[in-house]
């Protein structure tokens, strides 16, 4: 297919086509763990490399079926060549360990998912790696960060939840001068709105289970880069069994085919609810990059095309406000995750967030009172009316 197709056309095409068996008009889900060979000669070459194909589900490629979502993604993320995961966390798991070692050093966003937040503060030190957590919207601190053993920069922009953005471009320059590699979660952006590969980044990884998937029916993770780098994790990634379901694979591959009409309807009612709800008196403050009030709306306006459908804000009266409100919203649902079609509420500081300490939520913005909001795709009016008569109640 060309690529110079638009990026909706490749939403609904790339990486497809008829079956060659069939001509089924869907890529079917190869529902297998094993693929056969016609002799013991073909079975060595494609075990050796020597030959492509599919040995078994676990190992890259794994089916035709992954093959035609990572096909897809690579399209839409700019990249060379990719894998997909269980989960976002097996995504960005298999990333650290593949490419770290014992006695290297990680500068990562101080604020992050906090899943991934665990994995850098509680797990990699017991495999010798060394973290620091850096406010990565300042570039002297990341540059102040650097170590002579740095081998990763991992940047979270926009930044679960507080939607801090860091410059993609100007980071992954300090990391290339520096030696060390780039990464960068862009779930909350996704690839329709910031592509951080073209930005000048090593790897992108997404969570499919939010925006990619869309629908709040699946759980997986991607990661796309170079392919000298995707090479380096295939092993890797064998051996921590972190493979992708085929099921998930077709569930992504369909999510993906409105992914762009889904991002336009996410970001347009984001928008709607943030500059609704920075008028109303009971609100403190509102967090989203598209607004001007944002403190680094013009590096998202830089490096973005859109500014997603997350957001997040301060009641007046801080945690119990919160709770009220969230407590008082009919349509709105009480839900961890996002990028769904529902539009979904959350206290981050006692759900997603309450494994980071809290001395540190407090330093990197996460106030006990935050609450964080993914948009979704029903009429704005309608959202924006449940949260006005859940704030009548505050």
């Amino acid at each position: 297919m060309k690529e110079d197709l638009s990026f909706g056309t490749r939403c609904v095409h790339a990486g497809e086509g008829p079956s060659p068996e069939y001509r089924a008009h869907t890529t079917p889900i190869y529902q297998t763990s094993t693929f056969l060979f016609d002799s013991a000669e073909q079975a060595d070459a494609v075990f050796s490399g020597k030959e492509p194909g599919y040995r078994y589900v676990r190992s890259p490629p794994n089916t035709p079926t992954h093959a035609a979502f990572i096909e897809k993604m690579k399209s839409l993320e700019g990249g060379e060549a990719g894998l997909s995961f269980s989960s976002g966390m097996a995504a960005e798991t298999a990333v650290v360990l593949s490419q770290l070692k014992s006695g290297d050093h990680l500068i990562s966003s101080s604020v992050l998912y906090g899943g991934t937040y665990g994995l850098f503060s509680s797990l990699l030190p017991k495999f010798g790696i060394e973290v620091s957590f850096v406010n990565t919207t300042d570039l002297e601190e990341v540059k102040a960060a650097l170590r002579p053993n740095t081998k990763m920069l991992f940047l979270e922009s926009p930044a679960n939840p507080t939607m801090s953005v860091c410059d993609i471009r100007e980071i992954a320059r300090i990391a290339r001068d520096a030696g060390a590699i780039s990464v960068v979660d862009n779930t909350f952006a996704s690839p329709y709105f910031q592509r951080p590969l073209e930005l000048g980044a090593d790897l992108v990884v997404e969570s499919c289970t939010k925006y990619i998937g869309g629908h709040s029916d699946l759980l997986g993770g991607v990661v796309v880069g170079s392919r000298d780098l995707i090479r380096s994790m295939s092993r890797p990634t064998t051996l921590l069994g972190v493979t992708m379901g085929p099921h998930e694979a077709w569930l992504c591959i369909r999510g993906l085919k409105t992914l762009h009409l889904r991002m336009e309807r996410h970001a347009a009612n984001a928008m709607a609810m943030a500059e609704f709800l920075e008028a109303h008196p009971k609100v403190e403050w509102v967090s989203y990059p598209g607004l001007s009030s944002h403190p680094h709306h013009d590096t998202a306006r830089k490096q973005m095309s859109g500014y997603s459908g997350m957001l997040s804000f301060e009641l007046k009266g801080g945690v119990k406000a919160g709770q009220r409100l969230i407590n008082g919203v009919e349509l709105c649902l009480l839900s961890v995750s996002l990028g769904s079609t529902d539009t979904l509420i959350q206290h981050p500081a006692s759900m997603t967030h309450a494994i980071v300490p809290r001395d540190m939520r407090l330093k990197i913005g996460i106030t006990d009172g935050l609450v964080r909001i993914s948009a979704g795709i029903e009429d704005a009016k309608d959202i924006i009316a449940d949260l006005d008569q859940a704030l009548d109640k505050v």
